[in-house]
C-alpha cells in the first residue's frame, strides 16, 4: 500500500510538482475529536427520524406513540447508527457537553488552523486514505474501534471542512 502512495507522489513529481513536508501538529487528535463531533451531530440530526414526520415508520408500531418511536428506531437504524446516536447523546448531555463536545470543537479549530498554515506554503496536502489494505466486508463489524482508527488520514480534512 505504501508503494502505491509513493507511486502517486512520484507521478506528481513527474508532472512538475514540488513536494515538501508540512506539519499538522493537531492531526494526532483528529480521531477522538472527529468521533466526538460526528456522534454529537449524528445524535442531534437523527433525533427527528421518529416515524412521525420523517423517516421510516415500523409497520409493527401501532400500539402507542412510545411504541412507535421505539420500534421505528429499533427497526430503522442499524447497530452502528445506534452506537453513534448513543455516544452523541452522551457527549451532548448535561455535565459532559463542556468536557467533551465544546473541547472537541476547540481542538477542531486548531486542526483547521494547522491546515490554514500549511496552505500558506502548499497547494495540496497528500496523504494516504487508509493505514491498512482494505478489510473484507463485515470483517471489522465486531470491532468498531479498528474501523474508526482506519479513518486516521482522512478525518482531519473533514474536521477542517476541506475536500478529501
Amino acid at each position: 500500500m505504501l508503494r502505491a502512495f509513493d507511486a502517486a507522489l512520484d507521478a506528481l513529481r513527474a508532472t512538475g510538482a514540488t513536494l515538501v513536508d508540512i506539519e499538522l501538529p493537531y492531526a494526532k487528535y483528529a480521531i477522538p475529536v472527529y468521533y466526538l463531533v460526528c456522534t454529537a451531530e449524528a445524535s442531534s440530526n437523527l433525533a427527528r427520524y421518529d416515524g412521525v414526520k420523517y423517516g421510516y415508520r415500523s409497520p409493527e408500531a401501532h400500539q402507542s406513540l412510545k411504541a412507535m418511536y421505539s420500534r421505528t428506531r429499533d427497526d430503522g437504524f442499524g447497530a452502528e447508527v445506534k452506537r453513534r446516536i448513543m455516544l452523541g447523546t452522551y457527549v451532548l448531555s448535561a455535565g459532559y457537553y463542556d468536557a467533551f463536545y465544546l473541547k472537541a470543537q476547540q481542538v477542531r479549530t486548531l486542526v483547521r488552523q494547522d491546515y490554514d498554515k500549511a496552505f500558506e506554503r502548499v497547494d495540496i496536502v497528500a496523504m494516504p486514505t487508509s493505514p491498512t489494505p482494505p478489510f473484507e466486508l463485515g470483517e471489522k463489524a465486531n470491532d468498531p474501534l479498528q474501523m474508526y482508527l482506519a479513518d486516521v488520514f482522512t478525518v482531519s480534512a473533514n474536521l477542517a471542512g476541506l475536500p478529501g
